[in-house]
């Protein structure tokens, strides 16, 4: 599988409800896939028409992911090239949208080495686009994208229907990899319980907040909420693993989201406290309050 799937925060309120985030990355070319898609269930219809005429919050996944316009071309290059994103299932050309039987491995095997040597080919275009002609990079990149990997953050609630559309002998095998490792991570991981006072740190769903920020700021869990969206923004840049957070420039990094117009509002909805009953709706979140509503009355004017 070339997915790989981490959970980086999994709590449970003491409503029962639990809340989960994974870092994930995937091939770039299932993303559409992988952001098509609701959590309801076919008990939820009327809930889901009134989301469709826009009455009411979709009960959907919150994302962050890494972007084509915000990764220098150079570096671009560099990960596309180091790791080409390929197929895990080649199909024998049909009609319809599935390919039950595969090409023989012979035919795979050439088909894998002429698609890298695409990437390679277009990869020198890309570069003389940048580094010649003086093209941005939100523009040059984009051609490299059928080779990428993307890096997602991932929250939410309701997963069984992502779950059961996803990991389905009907879906895209690379999308169904992807729903089989997020599965098989959920069932081995045990949440964390939060209490029931939002005015401490123990009571929130903060990813990417560590054990000794917790303490120190135990009291403060709206500055740890700032913190968390900073570092969720940061998949933008592909600069999570591997460096120590820096608090000044995360604080930073939040007051220029939520001071932006319009406001900058996806790193704020990976961060949550338990709400009194297991199902009440906040956003896309149930029997949880997400620090996107908070951030909304606060700083939107």
């Amino acid at each position: 599988m070339s997915a790989t799937v981490k959970i980086i925060e999994h709590s449970i309120a003491p409503n029962g409800k639990e809340l989960v985030t994974f870092q994930v990355k995937y091939q770039r070319f299932i993303h559409a896939e992988a952001k098509t898609h609701r959590a309801m269930t076919i008990a939820d219809q009327s809930v889901e028409l009134l989301q469709e005429v826009g009455l009411m919050d979709c009960a959907d996944l919150s994302r962050n992911a890494s972007s084509s316009r915000a990764i220098p071309v150079n570096k671009m290059i560099a990960a596309t090239l180091a790791d080409p994103a390929f197929f895990s299932h080649v199909g024998k050309n049909q009609p319809g949208m599935q390919a039950r039987e595969e090409v023989s491995p012979e035919v795979k095997a050439q088909f894998k080495k002429e698609w890298i040597e695409l990437a390679e080919i277009v990869g020198g275009f890309v570069d003389r686009w940048s580094n010649g002609y003086g093209i941005h990079k939100q523009v040059a990149n984009r051609a490299l994208e059928p080779w990428q990997h993307i890096s997602v953050i991932v929250t939410a609630t309701e997963l069984d229907n992502f779950f059961a559309l996803r990991d389905h002998v009907d879906a895209q095998p690379e999308i169904r990899d992807l729903a089989i490792l997020m599965k098989a991570a959920l069932a081995s991981s045990t949440p964390t319980l939060r209490t029931e006072d939002p005015g401490r740190a123990t009571s929130w769903h903060l990813p990417y907040v560590t054990a000794a920020e917790r303490l120190e700021y135990h009291g403060q869990p709206a500055y740890l909420a700032q913190l968390s969206a900073a570092r969720c923004a940061r998949v933008s840049y592909l600069t999570h693993d591997g460096q120590a957070p820096s608090v000044e420039k995360d604080i930073a990094l939040f007051m220029s989201l939520v001071g932006s117009e319009p406001l900058h509002a996806s790193p704020v909805e990976h961060q949550a406290y338990p709400l009194l009953l297991s199902d009440t709706r906040c956003k896309n979140f149930v029997g949880w309050q997400q620090y996107r509503q908070i951030v909304e009355q606060s700083f939107i004017k």
